[in-house]
């Protein structure tokens, strides 16, 4: 169960779609304010970004505010970076 609490979670536990640029082949694809990476419609590489700092870092109930499946996958990116 998500907690409904926390405003710092906000954008992660309602997504947004934004645009990003492929870095190879220059097209604009949509990406979601919470997925890390993309495959490219045109070109199919794949496109990672930067994710900005969040709650999720240092929060210790931070996996069960956003829920584990999406906790984990950005603290795996997280930790690439």
């Amino acid at each position: 169960m998500l907690k409904e609490s926390c405003p710092g979670s906000r954008e992660i536990r309602t997504p947004y779609p934004e645009e990003i640029r492929c870095f190879w082949c220059d097209r604009i694809n949509e990406i979601w304010s919470d997925e890390v990476e993309i495959t490219c419609k045109n070109c199919k590489k794949q496109i990672t970004r930067d994710m900005k700092p969040s709650c999720i870092e240092w929060c210790p109930v931070a996996k069960e505010c956003i829920g584990v499946e999406k906790y984990e996958k950005l603290m795996k990116r997280k930790k690439v970076e």
